[in-house]
């Protein structure tokens, strides 16, 4: 039974593996002009805005040049550091196939987004591409889903958001759509504090037979 009309996906994490590369990004340019670099969790905790926003915050005058040496390391190592997840692309076939409307909701930037999402050859799956440049408040506020709901005039009941850390299902749950968690990727904090998803998936393989049962 085709039980949604629409399905959001975050992207890292989620769609794929890039903690490593963004990790690297980070501290290719911290490196780079502070001579030091940081820890995971140091990094990790910046996440929320995208990286033009951190690297504004960090390099002040500096900004152009360190967001250009940040892409350019980004783009360059992305096929060495990253990749989707094994099964996704066909989860993401199989969705469009059946004709469900299908977007990108990421904290992650525009410039960021696109190379990921064109370096692992799934862009042309998405109806449309939700990032943190797009929206005046990132997750885990509703904004991104809110836009896709009111762009396709879809019931929020019969959409379903996946991602891999709490804010997502935060901003599922004040959006009210479902909300499901993936707790595949090794750097995914799977505390999702009071927020309890509706859906959870430990394998790309259990998220696909969710997905196909919910389709057709």
């Amino acid at each position: 039974m085709k039980n949604f009309d629409g399905i959001i996906f975050d992207i890292d994490g989620t769609l794929t593996s890039t903690f490593d590369l963004i990790f690297a990004s980070f501290n290719h340019v911290t490196e780079k002009y502070f001579g030091k670099t940081f820890s995971n969790e140091e990094i990790q905790k910046e996440f929320g805005p995208t990286e033009n926003v951190i690297l504004k915050k960090w390099f002040k005058d500096r900004y152009n040049s360190a967001r250009d040496d940040y892409y350019k390391f980004y783009d360059n190592k992305h096929s060495e550091m990253a990749d989707i997840f094994p099964g996704m692309s066909e989860i993401l076939k199989n969705i469009k196939d059946h004709n469900i409307i299908l977007a990108t909701n990421t904290g992650k930037g525009r410039d960021s987004s696109l190379i990921t999402l064109n370096k692992i050859g799934i862009l042309d799956y998405f109806d449309i591409i939700i990032t943190g440049d797009e929206v005046e408040n990132h997750k885990p506020a509703p904004d991104g889903i809110f836009l896709f709901l009111e762009k396709y005039n879809l019931q929020k009941e019969r959409v379903l958001m996946i991602g891999d850390a709490w804010v997502d299902i935060a901003a599922a749950q004040s959006a009210g759509v479902k909300s499901a968690a993936v707790l595949y990727d090794e750097y995914a904090n799977h505390d999702f504090k009071e927020y309890k998803p509706d859906y959870s998936f430990h394998t790309v393989e259990e998220l696909n037979k969710f997905i196909l049962e919910n389709i057709q």
